[in-house]
C-alpha cells in the first residue's frame, strides 16, 4: 500500500500525465500574473505619496481639504466616500497670522501660485513672501511692492526689461503695467512649482517666473483673501510634531488641514489625489473582475485536469485506495503545482504592473514623483489565490469519484454524467438573475458600477452553468453540423456527450469576448455620439485656442473685428454634481463651460439642442445642463441643482435650460463670472466666433474652423480611451490564452479516442476535420455568448448615458470574432497533428 501514499500518487500523476499538469501550470501562472499586477497597482494607489518640493524647507504646511466627503448610512454604520476636487481648494490668508502665533513657529507665509501671461509667453506667478521657504534670492533691485514685480533673469531678457523698467503682464484682473523692482534667481521650490500654475506654468517650462507683493498677489490670482496654502517655518530647536500640533490647535474650527512629511507633497501636488483614484480604481474595480475571471478560469482548468483522470481514480478505488487517500492525492497535486506556478507568474505580473504604471505616468495620469510600490503582499495574495483556487476546484472535481463505489466510479468514468450538481445549478441561475437586475440598474446615467457588476455576475453565471450552456450550444449547433458530412456529425455527437469538456473550452472564450467587447464598444459608442454632438454643436465659423490660455478680453477684441456677428469665450473646467445611482447618492464629475457672453450670444456659436427652458436666462445663480445629467440628478427646469464648484465651494444654482448635446460639448453651462474665482487659471481656453475673417483673430491664438476643432477634441478623447483598450487587451488576452490552453489539454487527453477512430477506419484527414468542427463549435458558441453578455450589459448603460444603442464597428467586431476562431483552430490542429503522428509512428 506504500505506492498508494498520497504524495506518491501525486508525484506519479505529475510524472505520467505531464500534459494535464502543464496546462494546469499555465492557467495558474496566468492567474497569478493578473492578480499580482492588479494587486501591485492597488497597493501603489493606497501608499502613493510625493516628497515635498516647493515646501521642502517648510516643516509644516496648512492647506484646505482637497476633496469632498459624502457620508451615507450603511449596514456597518456611517460610511464616508471621498471625491477629489477638480481644482485647488484654498484657505483664508488671515490664517497665516494665527499660525505664526503658534508655539514653536518662527513665521507663517501665505503661498500663491497662478498663471501670468507676458505677450505670447506664459509665466508662473507667486507672492514674494514665498522666497523665505523656496530659496529664491534677489540678484538685483529690491522686493516688490504694490504695482511692482520681480522677474527671473531669463524672463527679463525675453521682455528686454531691467530694474526700473515697466512690463505689461496679464493676470486674472486683466492687462496691467508693472514696474520691475528687481531680478531674482528662482530657488528649487519655485522651479518645482512652476507646473502648478496650470497650463501656463507648464508652458513656462518651470523657468519663467514673476513675483508680486503678497498684499496684491491674491487679487492677481483671482482669489482675493485666499491663499493656496500657508507655509509655517519652525523656530530654532522646535520639534516638527509639536509645532504641527500647536498650529492645528491655533486653527481649530477653520477646516484647514495641517501637513508634515510627505503630506506636504500631497498639499502641493493636487494630481496625487487623481492618481490614487486611478490606481485604486484599476486595482479594485478592474482588479476585482480580473481576479474573478482569472480564478474561475484557473479553477476550470484544474477541474478539467482532475476530471480527465476520473478513470484513474476509479481504478485506484477498485484496488483498495480509500476516499481520503484520493482526496489527499488531489490536494497534494495542487500543492506541487500551484505555488511554483504562482511564483513564476508573479515575475511577469511585476513586469506588467511596471509597464502599466509607466504608461499611466507618461500620459500624465500619475505625477512623476510617484513611484511604483512592489511588496510581498500582492505577490503572496497572487500565489495564495491560485493555491486556494486549485485546492477548491480539485476537491470539488475529485469529491464524487473519491466518494462513490469503485464499480460506479468506473461506469461514470466511461460515460459523462448528464445532470450537473443541484447546488451549482441553483447558484448559476441566481447569478443569472442577479446579472439581469444589475443590467437594469445600469440603465441610469450614473450606472457604471452597476454595469461592471452586471458583467462580473454574468461571467460567474456562465462559469457555474457551463455544462448546461455547453449542452445547449451543442444541441443547437449540432443541428447545423449534421449537414456537414460525417466529420461534422461526429463532432456534434461528441459535443453533446462531453458537455463538461466542451464547457471548459467555451467559458474562457465567453469571458474574453464579453469583457473585451464591453470595454471597447463602450468607448466606441461614447466616442461616436460625442463626435456627432460636437460636429453638430459647433456652429461658429472660427475657433481660437491657446494651450496657455487666451489673452484677457479676447471675446471683446474679437467682437470688434470687422464682420463678426458674435464672439463668446469659454472657460472650461469641471464641477461635481450630486446624482442618484441605484438609490445611492454620489458625486459625478461634469464637464463645465463658463461663457463670457449671454445665452443668446452662445446660441449663435453653439447649438446645444435645447430641449426645455431657455439659454437666455443663464447668468449668476442660473445654469443650463445636459438632459442625461438632469435625469441622473433628478432635476428639471426650475429646480435647484446641488453641486460643488471646482474648488469645492457648494452652490445650488437654478436650472433654466436642459439640452441634449452635453456628451460632445459640456454637461453644464454657466456664466463665466461664477466660475472664474474658483479655478486656478482664469484664462479662457476656447473662443468661438461667428462671422468675420480668421486673419484678425490670429493675434489671439491658433485659429481653426469647426471641423478642425472637432478633430482636435476627438484626438484628446482617443487618448483618454487608452485605459479601456489596455484593460480589454490584458484580460481578454489572458482569457484567450486560457482558452487555447484548455483546448490543447483536451486534445492531448483524447489521444486514445483519436487512435480508436483511426483503427475503425477513419482517415487522418477525417479525424482532423472532426476536431476542426468541434473547435468551430466551441469558438462560435463562445463568441455568441460573450457578445450576448456584452450587449445585455452595454445596451441599458448606453441608452441611459446617450439615449441610443451601442455603436459596434463591424470590422472591429469581426476582428475579435476571427481572432477567437483562428486561435481555437490553431490550438486544436497543432496538438492533434502531433497526437496522430505519434500514434502512426
Amino acid at each position: 500500500m506504500r505506492s498508494l501514499a498520497p504524495n506518491g500518487l501525486a508525484r506519479a500523476a505529475v510524472r505520467f500525465k505531464p500534459a494535464s499538469f502543464a496546462g494546469t501550470f499555465v492557467a495558474l501562472m496566468m492567474s497569478a500574473l493578473i492578480v499580482a499586477a492588479c494587486g501591485i497597482l492597488l497597493e501603489t494607489g493606497a501608499r502613493a505619496s510625493v516628497p515635498a518640493e516647493r515646501y521642502a524647507r517648510a516643516p509644516v504646511v496648512v492647506a484646505a481639504d482637497q476633496s469632498v466627503r459624502l457620508v451615507a448610512d450603511s449596514i456597518d454604520g456611517p460610511e464616508e466616500t471621498v471625491y477629489p476636487l477638480p481644482d485647488t481648494a484654498r484657505v483664508d490668508v488671515g490664517l497665516a497670522a494665527k499660525a505664526s502665533r503658534a508655539q514653536g513657529a518662527e513665521a507663517a507665509m501665505p503661498d500663491f501660485t497662478f498663471p501670468v501671461r507676458q505677450g505670447s509667453g506664459a509665466l508662473a506667478g507667486h507672492g514674494w513672501g514665498s522666497h523665505a521657504f523656496t530659496g529664491t534670492a534677489l540678484s538685483a533691485g529690491a522686493a516688490p511692492r504694490t504695482g511692482e514685480v520681480v522677474l527671473d533673469a531669463t524672463t527679463a531678457r525675453t521682455a528686454k526689461a531691467d530694474v526700473g523698467d515697466t512690463v505689461a503682464l496679464e493676470t486674472a484682473v486683466g492687462r496691467t503695467d508693472f514696474r520691475v523692482s528687481g531680478l531674482a534667481k528662482a530657488g528649487e521650490g519655485d522651479t518645482a512649482a512652476a507646473g502648478a500654475a496650470g497650463a501656463a506654468g507648464a508652458a513656462a517650462g518651470g523657468k519663467a517666473t514673476a513675483w508680486f507683493a503678497d498684499a496684491e498677489a491674491p487679487a492677481l490670482a483671482g482669489h482675493p483673501g485666499k491663499a493656496d496654502a500657508i507655509a509655517v517655518l519652525a523656530a530654532d530647536g522646535a520639534d516638527t510634531n509639536a509645532l504641527a500640533a500647536a498650529v492645528e490647535k491655533s486653527l481649530a474650527g477653520s477646516g484647514a488641514q495641517v501637513h508634515t512629511g510627505d503630506g506636504r507633497g500631497e498639499a502641493e501636488e493636487r494630481g496625487l489625489a487623481y492618481a490614487k483614484e486611478t490606481l485604486l480604481g484599476l486595482g479594485s474595480q478592474f482588479g476585482g473582475i480580473a481576479t474573478l475571471v482569472a480564478v474561475f478560469t484557473a479553477a476550470g482548468t484544474v477541474a478539467l485536469s482532475v476530471g480527465q483522470r476520473t478513470r484513474e481514480f476509479a481504478l485506484l478505488r477498485a484496488v483498495g485506495a480509500t476516499p481520503r487517500q484520493v482526496r489527499r492525492a488531489v490536494a497534494t497535486e495542487a500543492l506541487l503545482v500551484a505555488p511554483l506556478a504562482g511564483l513564476v507568474g508573479c515575475l511577469p505580473g511585476i513586469a506588467l504592473a511596471r509597464w502599466w504604471f509607466g504608461q499611466l505616468k507618461d500620459r500624465g495620469a500619475i505625477p512623476e514623483a510617484v513611484d511604483l510600490h512592489v511588496s510581498w503582499i500582492p505577490l503572496l495574495a497572487a500565489v495564495g489565490t491560485g493555491l486556494l483556487a486549485a485546492l477548491g476546484s480539485g476537491w470539488l472535481a475529485g469529491r464524487r469519484p473519491a466518494k462513490i463505489k469503485p464499480g460506479q466510479a468506473l461506469t461514470e468514468a466511461s460515460v459523462e454524467r448528464l445532470r450537473p450538481g443541484v447546488i451549482r445549478t441553483v447558484l448559476g441561475l441566481g447569478a443569472l438573475a442577479g446579472g439581469a437586475v444589475f443590467a437594469g440598474v445600469a440603465s441610469s446615467a450614473a450606472g457604471d458600477n452597476a454595469a461592471n457588476a452586471s458583467l462580473g455576475v454574468f461571467m460567474l453565471a456562465v462559469a457555474l452553468l457551463g455544462p448546461l450552456v455547453a449542452r445547449l450550444c451543442a444541441a443547437l449547433f449540432g443541428l447545423l453540423l449534421r449537414g456537414g458530412g460525417a466529420s461534422a456529425a461526429l463532432a456534434a455527437a461528441n459535443s453533446r456527450t462531453n458537455a463538461r469538456r466542451l464547457a471548459s473550452a467555451i467559458t474562457p472564450i465567453v469571458l474574453a469576448m464579453a469583457f473585451a467587447s464591453t470595454l471597447v464598444f463602450m468607448h466606441t459608442s461614447e466616442s461616436q455620439i460625442a463626435s456627432e454632438q460636437l460636429r453638430d454643436g459647433i456652429t461658429a465659423d472660427h475657433v481660437v485656442t491657446d494651450p496657455a490660455g487666451l489673452p484677457t478680453g479676447s471675446a471683446d477684441r474679437a467682437a470688434r473685428a470687422p464682420g463678426v456677428d458674435a464672439a463668446v469665450s469659454l472657460l472650461d473646467t469641471q464641477v461635481l454634481v450630486r446624482v442618484e445611482s441605484g438609490g445611492e447618492t454620489t458625486l459625478q464629475g461634469a464637464a463645465t463651460q463658463g461663457i463670457s457672453g449671454s445665452g443668446a450670444q452662445l446660441a449663435k456659436v453653439q447649438d446645444l439642442d435645447v430641449r426645455s427652458g431657455s439659454l437666455d436666462r443663464v447668468g449668476a445663480g442660473r445654469i443650463a445642463i445636459d438632459k442625461t445629467l438632469a435625469t441622473s440628478a433628478k432635476v428639471k427646469v426650475g429646480d435647484k441643482l446641488p453641486l460643488h464648484l471646482p474648488d469645492g465651494t457648494e452652490a445650488r444654482p437654478e436650472v433654466v435650460a436642459v439640452y441634449g448635446r452635453g456628451l460632445g460639448l459640456a454637461a453644464v453651462t454657466m456664466d463665466r463670472a461664477s466660475l472664474a474665482g474658483h479655478v486656478t487659471s482664469a484664462f479662457d481656453s476656447t473662443l468661438l466666433v461667428r462671422g468675420g475673417d480668421a486673419k484678425p483673430l490670429a493675434a489671439l491664438g491658433e485659429v481653426t474652423d469647426a471641423s478642425g476643432y472637432a478633430v482636435e477634441q476627438n484626438v484628446d478623447r482617443e487618448l483618454g480611451a487608452w485605459a479601456n483598450y489596455t484593460m480589454a487587451a490584458v484580460l481578454g488576452g489572458f482569457a484567450v490564452i486560457a482558452a487555447v490552453n484548455t483546448l490543447v489539454m483536451t486534445v492531448l487527453d483524447r489521444r486514445r479516442e483519436l487512435a480508436t477512430l483511426r483503427l475503425v477506419g477513419s482517415t487522418r484527414r477525417q479525424v482532423l476535420h472532426m476536431l476542426h468542427w468541434e473547435s468551430l463549435l466551441v469558438s462560435v458558441a463562445g463568441v455568441a455568448l460573450g457578445t450576448t453578455i456584452a450587449m445585455i450589459t452595454l445596451t441599458p448603460m448606453m441608452r441611459g448615458l446617450t439615449g441610443e444603442s451601442p455603436h459596434i464597428p463591424p470590422l472591429l467586431y469581426a476582428t475579435f470574432a476571427a481572432t477567437a476562431v483562428s486561435l481555437g483552430l490553431l490550438a486544436v490542429t497543432l496538438p492533434a497533428r502531433a497526437a496522430l503522428r505519434d500514434r502512426e509512428a
